[in-house]
Formats: structure tokens, C-alpha cells, sequence
């Protein structure tokens, strides 16, 4: 037998506390896998996925040591020394020849890797590079931008404890997003008192086990949300105490959806008036009401414009700050934010949460524009094949002076790159996820490495360290009085960083580097000496959510006994405590009520009368959802195609009565066009499919190494998808609706 470690699963944003048994001839097999029942949030669950994690930590892709490009395309390996040199010298020149904002940073951090992006800063000051951006500008931009607006703030929902649940656009029986997403499910699906609501254009399983299911019209969620915002207005089910009290500024889109025809919406959105009222009553009369959007409506039409019908939705029921409701969480950092004063230097693109949005990347690097991106940081990302339009995302990234890529295995950019730093695996070093938004009891999770880094992969502490060294912004001396105080004990050493390092503009700037370098901590959580900052804001800003997760006293007290407790469980530790009777002095707006009057979206909103629903051209008669999630699809975390044991190609799901007109069965194949490409993909029938929309599976379609040379197995998406089409106010894409074209292949003989 082996020895059993706990650890968290990668494969998505819940990021489930495991237990591993390591095995093997040199112990670094994952062998078997297990629920932690001691992970404050997970309590023992875990999804079929985890079990097939050795697949990631033994991909045959994985980076073994540093790589140059030859001037032929090849690489060459070089040793650390030589890269870290020649990457600071490279950077460094772009920033003295253009300026540091010439020097772009993408990624920061993949599901359950986070802490890459806390260590990255110090990189990113050293060269005084501003513009940035993840895959959250794809997804969730639009409801933070609407969410900070509303509340200044962003907000989570209680699904274990509501008596209604609505899901906007979301499956999380595969994509979950909310603790032990399936036992939830269940729960709420088994209990005649409690409603389940899933607004989907496809029967998910998620919707299968729904009391109402809103099968929209792919593209038509706004009129289906404005015709459920009015019904509630013309049979009065709105909490009037709580609009009074706690909302301001409505007057105007009450006014809006009053004049909502709400059968003529319903048919736009292709959906039964008396079940749109089914619903709204339901969610009227709701004691508790909890809802999530997702990608389903955040890459889609109208996106921002769903969003704040969404916090109408919220505010209307007064769905905030009772148990089974909405409620402002605490998090160790905060993820959502508001729109920038700042725009972006080619296209003027609004920057939310500090984000570029992905759409106009290519953009700002692929014009003569003085002011252009020049350079390119990539780091845990591949925005080669995960962005829209791939072949001019590769166009953009060959064109730039500078491409570095932080990964660990050679992906599809990685192989654009001038260099390739290759990264620790996320089981080789310590980690953690800043997605914690449980209530009332949030929580967070170090994991310890389950081992050393394999070959010569370092983890990207190590590397931006080596970085920020080599370019000249820390010393040995900045070193010197951290290293001292560090041998007095924790308490010393904080009263000098405390001192030292935050007073000073040039020594802060590195200060995740310092902790990295300084602190005495074991070599298995070296990596979180980062999160002793984030303990201190923590004592400053929550003390009483603090008090009540154990973790009294002043705030140095507090933040010392905090991260102590942080890095000795391995499971992850109760960090805040809060009350919902709080939820609502959390709201950040001046007056500290929903503000609702936001006459974009209004305006927005009075446009859907008379705009048509998005039309198809007769030569794309397909909405194509590039991107669904399924039973083992995980973005590309996990490269190796053996790893799914279901539909390992990645089929293109479509209706039955779309098989029968276009004369395909099962397993065979047909080409998929659009106005960006064209690919060749097998079908799968199914009847969770509405007649005219099909969906291919995200995370396939990634080089891997075959015994001919390297291989794709199955389609990437965004070989299909195009840059323009996204949202007017803040870019996101509309990877939910492309309109495309199926054409019957001859089956290849057996």
C-alpha cells in the first residue's frame, strides 16, 4: 500500500478537497483517489473526474527543462541560468525601447493554481507592465462590471439552504461551481417543498432533474428574463418592503419591463408563456431564492444586459441576506471589480477587473499602433487554442518581439514562444485557489507539495524570483534584514516586513518575492509564504468574521494565528465566520442600497421590443454552442486524450430530427463550417438537443504526443469562433451562439 496525501482536485473552480495514495516505483504514481472528508467545504465529495488525475501529473507533454527558439522554429534546450538571463534581458529591452505597458501579461493562474498570479506581480512591477488579462474576461466580466454598479460588490448564492434554485445558462452537474454540486442537486430535486429552475436551450442533466425547465431559444435568454421580470410586476410578487428599504433608483426600468409584451417575448425566446408564469410565481412566492448565471448566457447575446436583469431579478424578491439567498462573501482576494478609467491603448476596450477583455488581444498587438503590445507573458494559460479565432490569435502571438511561456506542458502556444520556462506541476509544489466563497463559514486551502518538482521544472515562485533578481529590483541586501528577523521567529519577522517592506514603494512592489525568499517555512508550503500579506488585509478588513473562525485579537495577532493555521492543514482551515444579518453592510455602494438605475442597461432593455431575435444567414441555419462541458472535459488541463473515458473525440451533439433531415447516424461524420473555418467531427445524436442547435465539447483539440509524431485528437472550438462577435459593452465572447453550417461526409471504411 501507499502512502495517502491530502491534496485538492484541479479540474474546476470548486477545487474538492482528495486524498491521494501516492504509489508507483519512485512514489509519484496518483494510484487511487478519495474525498477528504476534513476539507471545510467538500466534506468528502469528489466527481468522477478526480480519479483520473495521474493523467495530468504523467502527460508525455510535460516540460522537462528550459527551451530556446531557433531562428527555424525549433527548440533547443538551455539551462535556468541562460533563460532566466537572456528572458530579463529580452523583456527589459522591450520596456526601455517602448515602455513597460508594451509588455502584456496573460493567465495567473489555472483551476486551483493561483498563486502564480500573487508571484507574477513582482515580475510585472520590475517591468512596469499594466495590461493584463485571464480566461475570467471570457466568462464573467459583464456580471462583474453590472455587479460592482448595482453593489459595488459581487455576490454568491446559499443553494443548500433555498427553497428555490435558478440556474441562468448553467449545468453544474458537470461544471459545478457550488459545493458538492450533485448532493445539492439532488436534495433540492427530492424535496417536494423546493422548486428547481434551469433556464438552457439543451435538456442538461442538470435539467433533467428540474421541477420547470425554460428550454430557450439559443441567444434569447434576455426576453425570456425581461417576460419573467414583468409577470412578476403585473402579479405584484415583489418584496415592495424591500425595494423601499434597500433599492434605489428602479423607477426606470419598472418602467421598462411594465411595458413588456410578455407573450410576444415568450415567443422570442421560444418558450410557453404559462410556464414562463409557472416559473415567476414560483420565484415571487420563493422564502429563499438562489440563483447562478454562467457561461450559457455570459458568452452569448445580450450578456451584460442578462446579467443586470439578473440583479433586477435579485432585487425585486429582495433575494439578499437571508439564509438560502444571495450574500457578499469574504474572500482572501477579491476577484471581482468595476471598470477601469483606463481603456485599452489599440481598441479602447473598457478594462474590467483590471482585465482586457480577450476578444481584442489580437488587436492590440496585430496593427502599427505606437502603443501596441509588443511583448507577451504567458504564463498557466493557452490562449493559442482557448481564445476566439485561434488561427489569428497565432498570427498575433508570432508577431510579437517577445513571447515567454510559463507552463508546464508544451501547448499549442508554448510552441509560438521564444521561450519556455517550464513550471512545477501543481502536485510538485504548494498551492491553493482563490475561489472561496462559501458562507457563513468560508474557507481556504494550502495544499502542500506531494513531492519535489520532476526533471528540471521549477515553480513559478522560483521562476519570477529568478526574474525579478535578474533584473535588477531586488538585492541580497533587501534580503539581508528579512533573512535575520526570520531566525528570531514569525512574530519578529512580521514586525520587519511590517516595518520595512510596506512602507516602501520600491521594496512593496516585491514583497511577495521578499516573502518567497525570506520566510522560514518548509519546503513543502515554501510557495504560501505569499498568503501572510492576504492574512494581514484580512485581520485589518474582516476582524469579526475572523473572531468568530478562532483567530481573535489584534490584527497582528489575528493575522499571525491565521496564517499559521493556513499552513499546518493540509486540509484547508475555516478562515472567516460571518452572520447574514451582515450581508447587507457589505453592500459597497455610498448609500448602501442597490442601485438599479443604470440607464445603459435600460436603454438596453426598452431595445429588445423591437429588435428581432438574433437571425441566422440561410447559409449558417446552425447555432453551434462551441464549448459545452461534459463528464471529462476540463478545459486543458489534462492533455492526454486517454484520460476521458467517455466520447474521447469530443462528437458533435445534434437532435434527432437534425440526423434525420441531414441523413447522419451516430459515430459518423460531417463537416462543421462557420464564417471562420471549417473541421471535420463525428456526430452523436441526442435528444437534449432543440432542433437547429449543436454543441461541440471544450477542452479538446490539443496537440499530444502520438507515435507518428504529435496529434490532435477531436476539435478545438476556437478554430471556429470569431473575434467580433461579442458583447458591445465589455467584449466577452458569443462562443454560445455561432451560426454554422453541417455537411454529410462519407463514413471512412472499416
Amino acid at each position: 500500500m501507499g502512502t495517502w496525501k491530502p491534496t485538492a482536485c484541479i479540474l474546476c473552480e470548486c477545487n474538492c478537497g482528495v486524498e491521494v495514495e501516492l504509489g508507483g516505483e519512485d512514489g509519484r504514481r496518483l494510484v487511487r483517489l478519495r474525498g477528504d472528508k476534513r476539507h471545510p467545504s467538500s466534506r468528502g465529495y469528489a466527481c468522477e473526474k478526480a480519479h483520473r488525475l495521474d493523467f495530468y501529473q504523467h502527460g508525455r507533454d510535460l516540460l522537462k527543462r528550459p527551451l530556446r527558439r531557433r531562428a527555424d522554429g525549433t527548440f533547443e534546450e538551455i539551462d535556468w541560468s541562460t533563460a532566466i538571463r537572456e528572458v530579463a534581458e529580452r523583456l527589459a529591452r522591450v520596456r526601455d525601447t517602448f515602455g513597460g505597458e508594451s509588455i502584456f501579461y496573460y493567465g495567473g493562474g489555472g483551476q486551483g493554481n493561483h498563486l502564480p498570479g500573487a508571484y507574477g506581480t513582482g515580475t510585472r512591477r520590475a517591468l512596469g507592465s499594466w495590461f493584463r488579462s485571464s480566461a475570467l474576461a471570457q466568462e464573467k466580466t459583464g456580471e462583474f462590471w453590472v455587479s460592482d454598479r448595482v453593489m459595488g460588490t459581487a455576490t454568491r448564492a446559499d443553494f443548500e439552504h433555498c427553497d428555490v434554485a435558478l440556474f441562468l445558462g448553467k449545468n453544474p452537474w458537470h461544471s459545478h461551481s457550488i459545493p458538492r454540486a450533485r448532493v445539492t442537486l439532488k436534495e433540492i430535486a427530492k424535496d417536494p417543498a423546493r422548486t428547481l429552475i434551469v433556464v438552457d436551450p439543451r435538456r442538461t442533466e442538470t435539467a433533467e432533474l428540474a421541477d420547470i425547465h425554460l428550454a430557450v431559444k439559443p441567444g434569447t435568454d434576455a426576453w425570456l428574463l425581461s417576460a419573467l421580470l414583468a409577470v412578476l410586476l403585473e402579479e405584484d410578487l415583489v418584496d415592495r418592503a424591500f425595494l423601499e428599504a434597500k433599492v434605489t433608483g428602479e423607477a426606470g426600468v419598472l418602467e421598462a419591463l411594465r411595458a413588456v409584451r410578455i407573450g410576444e417575448a415568450c415567443s422570442r425566446a421560444g418558450v410557453d408563456a404559462a410556464l414562463v408564469r409557472k416559473a415567476a410565481r414560483a420565484i415571487g412566492r420563493a422564502k429563499s431564492l438562489a440563483s447562478f448565471e454562467d457561461l450559457g448566457v455570459q458568452m452569448n447575446h445580450h450578456s451584460t444586459l442578462v446579467s443586470y436583469l439578473h440583479r433586477v431579478l435579485i432585487a425585486l424578491t429582495g433575494s439578499v441576506g437571508r439564509p438560502g439567498t444571495h450574500y457578499v462573501p469574504s474572500p482572501l482576494v477579491a476577484l471581482a471589480g468595476g471598470a477601469s478609467r483606463r481603456k485599452s491603448p489599440v481598441a479602447g476596450a473598457t478594462i474590467v477587473s483590471g482585465l482586457v477583455p480577450c476578444n481584442v488581444i489580437a488587436e492590440e498587438i496585430l496593427t502599427d499602433h505606437p502603443k501596441r503590445y509588443r511583448a507577451m507573458i504567458v504564463e498557466a494559460a493557452n490562449p493559442a487554442h482557448s481564445l476566439a479565432d485561434s488561427k489569428r490569435m497565432r498570427e498575433a502571438l508570432a508577431a510579437l518581439d517577445t513571447l515567454v511561456v510559463i507552463d508546464v506542458a508544451m501547448s499549442e502556444t508554448a510552441r509560438l514562444a521564444h521561450y519556455v520556462l517550464p513550471a512545477a506541476t501543481q502536485f510538485e509544489k504548494a498551492e491553493a485557489t482563490f475561489f472561496n466563497f462559501d458562507f457563513p463559514e468560508n474557507y481556504f486551502h494550502l495544499r502542500p507539495r506531494l513531492f519535489p518538482p520532476g526533471e528540471e521544472r521549477l515553480p513559478e515562485a522560483e521562476i519570477h524570483a529568478r526574474l525579478t533578481e535578474a533584473l535588477g529590483v531586488v538585492t541580497e541586501a533587501d534580503y539581508a534584514p528579512l533573512r535575520a528577523a526570520a531566525r528570531e521567529g514569525l512574530e519578529a519577522y512580521a514586525g520587519v516586513f511590517l516595518s520595512t517592506v510596506l512602507p516602501d514603494p520600491r521594496l512593496s512592489a516585491q514583497a511577495p518575492v521578499l516573502l518567497y525568499r525570506t520566510m522560514d517555512v518548509p519546503d513543502d508550503v515554501r510557495e504560501g509564504a505569499v498568503v501572510l500579506g492576504l492574512c494581514f488585509r484580512m485581520a485589518m478588513e474582516s476582524t469579526q468574521a475572523l473572531a468568530r473562525a478562532g483567530f481573535a485579537g489584534a490584527p497582528m495577532e489575528a493575522a499571525l494565528a491565521l496564517f499559521r493555521a493556513i499552513m499546518t492543514n493540509p486540509s484547508g482551515v475555516v478562515f472567516a465566520v460571518g452572520e447574514w444579518p451582515e450581508v447587507l453592510g457589505r453592500v459597497k455602494t455610498a448609500d448602501g442600497k442597490l442601485h438599479l438605475d443604470l440607464p445603459d442597461m435600460v436603454a438596453e432593455l426598452r431595445r429588445l421590443e423591437g429588435d428581432p431575435p438574433p437571425a441566422l444567414d440561410p447559409s449558417f441555419p446552425f447555432v453551434l454552442s462551441a464549448g459545452e462541458r461534459r463528464s471529462f472535459t476540463a478545459n486543458t488541463i489534462i492533455r492526454d486524450p486517454a484520460w476521458r473515458k467517455k466520447d474521447a473525440a469530443g462528437a458533435l451533439r445534434i437532435s434527432p430530427a437534425d440526423a434525420a433531415r441531414l441523413g447522419v447516424g451516430d459515430g459518423e461524420p460531417v463537416r462543421l463550417t462557420t464564417k471562420r473555418g471549417s473541421l471535420v467531427v463525428s456526430v452523436e445524436i441526442s435528444d437534449s438537443m432543440q432542433p437547429g442547435h449543436v454543441s461541440l465539447p471544450n477542452g479538446l483539440g490539443t496537440d499530444y504526443p502520438a507515435d507518428a509524431g504529435v496529434e490532435a485528437v477531436g476539435v478545438a472550438p476556437n478554430e471556429l469562433t470569431a473575434v467580433e462577435d461579442r458583447d458591445p459593452f465589455v467584449g466577452t465572447p458569443w462562443h454560445k451562439y455561432v451560426p454554422a453550417r453541417i455537411e454529410p461526409l462519407p463514413a471512412t471504411p472499416r
